[in-house]
């Protein structure tokens, strides 16, 4: 797909298989994807509200309307990926996601945002402006009604659809959604294509690892849960950033550089000009606490506060990450 057909709404991705897309994939800015087999359809994903949830659900409508929508999958917790479930639930739809991402998609992750965007300050001024446009009012969280661990195949219509859990990675229970016979792949946040990509679970060893059973896969195009629909290059792209982090973040820890340190000395390289660069704080933090289980994480306000800072948004952090 060029940049030029990187736009909102529906995309037929061919074999009964579509897209929605969110540009610009930035904070909160996700896809999502909608799998037709004979009679019915399986949803990979709702959005990070309502209003976006609805106008989705409206636009995937001439799709849908023909074959009805029975499942949703869920791919993480993230609340970007699942915000929306109540509309689909709604329809009495079976949700299904892994029993890891399931134990996060809670009411209190609602209300911790709705509260986040009231903060005084630079972390306030930068969680609003990042999701600004978003409104977190109104959300009732909506797990799923199935959970699995490991794999699970199910029949969509008579096509065979595998979900295939690879966290903990991104988060705790990461699931790839794939749909052999059209050979394509709906990616969740193992992929971010023209932004960077942020470890809030890992270890990072295991979201490569993610990223090379992807590459192994037989596959023509790739839905990433933000950005454009890309190819195996964009898998390329994202495993190699990560052995960068994964690399130079190993090399301070092991040199006796805190945190804050070690981000302030790694030159990003061809991976400075990627938006969300600041990121970078959580996921040296990452590697440093796989690397010593026994340091405290990160508290998320902290990281989002350092990020800000690194982003040249508002005057430095009080309290950054170290």
């Amino acid at each position: 797909m060029s940049q030029a057909e990187y736009d909102q709404g529906l995309h037929d991705l061919g074999e009964g298989c579509h897209a929605w897309l969110q540009p610009d994939g930035s904070w909160g800015w996700s896809n999502a994807g909608l799998i037709t087999g004979s009679g019915t359809s399986l949803l990979v994903d709702t959005l990070f509200d309502l209003k976006f949830t609805a106008e989705m659900l409206a636009g995937i409508a001439p799709v849908t309307d023909r074959h009805p929508l029975a499942t949703l999958v869920n791919t993480h917790s993230d609340p970007d990926h699942f915000f929306g479930n109540e509309l689909v639930a709604a329809r009495g739809v079976e949700i299904i996601a892994s029993a890891a991402a399931a134990e996060l998609m809670t009411q209190e992750s609602v209300d911790r945002l709705g509260m986040a965007k009231q903060l005084d300050g630079t972390v306030g001024e930068f969680i609003r402006t990042i999701f600004g446009p978003f409104d977190f009012t109104g959300i009732t969280a909506t797990g799923p009604d199935r959970t699995f661990t490991g794999e699970l195949s199910l029949d969509v219509g008579g096509r065979e659809v595998r979900l295939i859990q690879v966290g903990p990675a991104h988060t705790p229970g990461d699931t790839l959604v794939h749909v052999p016979d059209a050979r394509l792949l709906y990616a969740g946040d193992i992929l971010f294509v023209g932004g960077t990509p942020i470890v809030w679970a890992g270890p990072i060893q295991r979201w490569i690892g993610a990223c090379e059973l992807i590459l192994d896969m037989d596959l023509t195009a790739i839905l990433p849960g933000h950005g454009p629909v890309t190819d195996k290059s964009g898998v390329n792209d994202v495993r190699d950033y990560l052995v960068f982090v994964a690399t130079e973040a190993g090399k301070r820890f092991e040199a006796g550089l805190s945190v804050d340190d070690a981000v302030q000395s790694i030159d990003l390289g061809r991976f400075a000009g990627l938006p969300e660069h600041g990121r970078i704080a959580q996921n040296v933090r990452n590697v440093y606490h796989s690397l010593d289980p026994s340091s405290d994480p990160a508290n998320p306000l902290d990281v989002f506060a350092r990020i800000a800072e690194l982003e040249g948004f508002g005057p430095p952090a009080n309290q950054p990450v170290s």
